[in-house]
């Protein structure tokens, strides 16, 4: 069964002015082991409800990346892209890493009980939320401390790309009621891999919106593919109209903490081909391989969670 997250919004500064970006929160305020989670393209915070509560001990934080699940949709559709997702994601770091102020405890008795925030950061990213953890961990003094990157690395072959975008052909389909959203969603997301039927509950729920004449839709913005197809936006080269995929090697390059890459057998977003290269050169990687999956696994099975708890508790 999931435990419900506290849930929160913070106001973040873009190009045109302030938007509303909603995160969900797992585990003690207190605790000084902060661990980020950051969803795919088109998905939402409450994929990592299972991972979350696994994780004892760390206060879990999962962002809606704007335009998705429960923050605000941008009114300026050029604004999406990942120079404005890296802005958000650092206002976030600053908000979860300052010492808890709920009125209960005074600034005085926190420093004599310890109570300094967040001592380090852990990185957990799927797809896109893995390409900002690598982006973000390959800045001069990053705050993160290990990194998982699910099903994701430095290069993006054009054909993966592609299906991205036939993948999210149905962004504006209408939906009669939740169950066929769930099917949808059964068919649409078959490659991250095999869901109990309460999970798939789970992720029609949260992957959906209700609309105001009862239909449903899903939970995240048009314009965000939209913004994905113009790469002046994204602050990612990506070649001449994503021809040549996306390249970011020298990114890879500059990461310096420890690292674990989780890869779905059957990916075509992360080829088994650029593994071997991210464990030739930058930071390395360790490396989990599940088969029978594709792009890119949910992270709600026993096997992949434990695989990723074990990896946050080391060092």
């Amino acid at each position: 069964m999931f435990i419900k997250p506290r849930l929160h919004k913070f106001p973040s500064l873009g190009p045109h002015g302030f938007h509303q970006v909603a995160y969900a929160e797992w585990g003690s305020l207190n605790s000084r082991h902060v661990v980020v989670c950051a969803h795919g393209f088109a998905r939402n915070s409450r994929d990592f409800d299972a991972l979350a509560v696994s994780l004892t001990g760390c206060r879990v934080v999962a962002m809606d990346t704007v335009g998705r699940g429960s923050s605000e949709w941008l009114e300026n559709m050029e604004d999406y892209g990942f120079s404005l997702y890296l802005s958000d994601a650092a206002a976030l770091f600053a908000r979860v890493t300052a010492a808890p102020r709920d009125g209960s405890v005074s600034t005085f008795m926190r420093r004599i009980l310890g109570i300094t925030g967040a001592h380090q950061i852990d990185w957990i990213g799927t797809s896109m939320g893995g390409l900002l953890g690598m982006m973000l961990a390959a800045k001069p003094n990053s705050p993160i401390r290990r990194l998982v990157l699910n099903d994701i690395g430095p290069l993006i072959p054009w054909p993966a790309l592609l299906r991205l975008k036939n993948v999210y052909a149905a962004l504006h389909a209408r939906f009669a009621d939740i169950n066929e959203v769930e099917q949808y969603l059964r068919n649409a997301c078959a490659t991250f891999g095999p869901l109990e039927d309460r999970q798939w509950r789970h992720v029609a729920r949260y992957g959906s919106r209700r609309l105001e004449d009862g239909r449903y839709a899903l939970a995240y913005d048009p314009g965000i593919v939209g913004a994905l197809r113009d790469n002046k936006n994204t602050g990612i080269e990506f070649g001449n109209d994503f021809m040549f995929g996306v390249d970011l090697w020298p990114v890879w390059d500059a990461v310096k903490c420890p690292t674990l890459v989780l890869r779905g057998a059957e990916s075509d977003f992360l080829l088994a081909s650029t593994v071997r290269r991210m464990q030739e050169r930058g930071p390395g990687a360790k490396v989990v391989e599940f088969s029978g999956i594709g792009h890119a696994p949910w992270l709600m099975s026993k096997d992949q969670i434990r695989v990723v708890r074990d990896f946050i508790r080391e060092g």
